[in-house]
């Protein structure tokens, strides 16, 4: 966990914004602005995947630079608040995560959550907005949007059997042919819709994909197969044919409405 007196709590990856193609890693970092301390945690507590998305970074990085596209990071640890959330869901601030209690988020008050949107997850939003927007007009088309995240290996003394999970909504422009692409290596069990279930009302892919028909996918690595520079490299080099064959299919840059399982757009 790094820490700087001056927080910016994006980054963005250059890239060739005429290719259509968006990189998303909502949970690629796990830092903390300075007067927000440790939550009230142990250091070794931002080791662990309650507070970010192990591995995420660098395979976002690298896949980036292999496809030459841009990506969107945010730089701050989902402890603080989580991107991946709707504004009006619980788990928008965790004050317990498997099985650890976050000190620095109980109590919290309305103003601090709401200090926290505006200084964190808003401008994150806006940031991915802009670059989306920014994408579609310099490439003249509707943009594909791809999101990498990562999971813990067990969770709640649960071990979990996939090395990757592919998850989504209604709309299998991008998820089925990635799912069918991942599948064909037979030393892969590639999860649809596991470990987590891609309908999530005011998610990323919700607010910024489903709501404005872009083909989108968000992947779930498994945390020990990237947890090192030379996992996450192999990882970014398995995954840029696939991003790029399923950019060239037909149906990808075009806008299509399919809804969303959590409800109404």
């Amino acid at each position: 966990m790094t820490r700087s007196t001056v927080f910016a709590p994006v980054d963005i990856v250059e890239g060739d914004r005429k290719r259509g193609i968006v990189l998303l890693g909502d949970h690629a970092r796990r830092d903390l602005p300075e007067d927000y301390g440790s939550l009230g945690l142990p250091a070794a507590e931002f080791d662990r995947h309650i507070a970010y998305d192990i591995g995420v970074e660098a395979v976002t990085r690298k896949l980036a630079a292999l496809l030459g596209v841009p990506a969107v990071l945010a730089n701050f640890s989902r402890l603080l608040i989580d991107p991946n959330r709707g504004e009006d869901d619980p788990t928008l601030i965790r004050q317990l995560y498997d099985g650890t209690v976050v000190p620095g988020n109980y109590p919290i008050a309305a103003a601090e959550r709401e200090r926290r949107l505006d200084r964190f997850y808003r401008p994150y939003h806006d940031a991915v907005g802009a670059m989306i927007a920014s994408v579609a007009q310099a490439s003249g088309q509707a943009p594909f949007i791809f999101s990498v995240h990562s999971f813990t290996p067990v969770m709640q003394g649960i071990q979990r059997p996939w090395h990757v999970g592919v998850l989504w909504d209604l709309d299998d422009r991008v998820a089925r042919p990635l799912i069918d692409m991942l599948a064909a290596d037979n030393s892969l069990v590639v999860g649809d819709n596991e470990p987590y279930d891609g309908a999530l009302r005011g998610d990323t892919m919700y607010k910024h994909a489903i709501v404005n028909g872009f083909a989108h996918v968000l992947i779930e690595i498994r945390q020990d197969l990237i947890s090192d520079q030379n996992g996450a490299i192999a990882w970014a080099q398995r995954l840029a044919p696939i991003v790029d064959a399923i950019d060239h299919r037909p149906d990808i840059h075009v806008v299509k409405q399919f809804g969303s399982r959590a409800g109404p757009l």
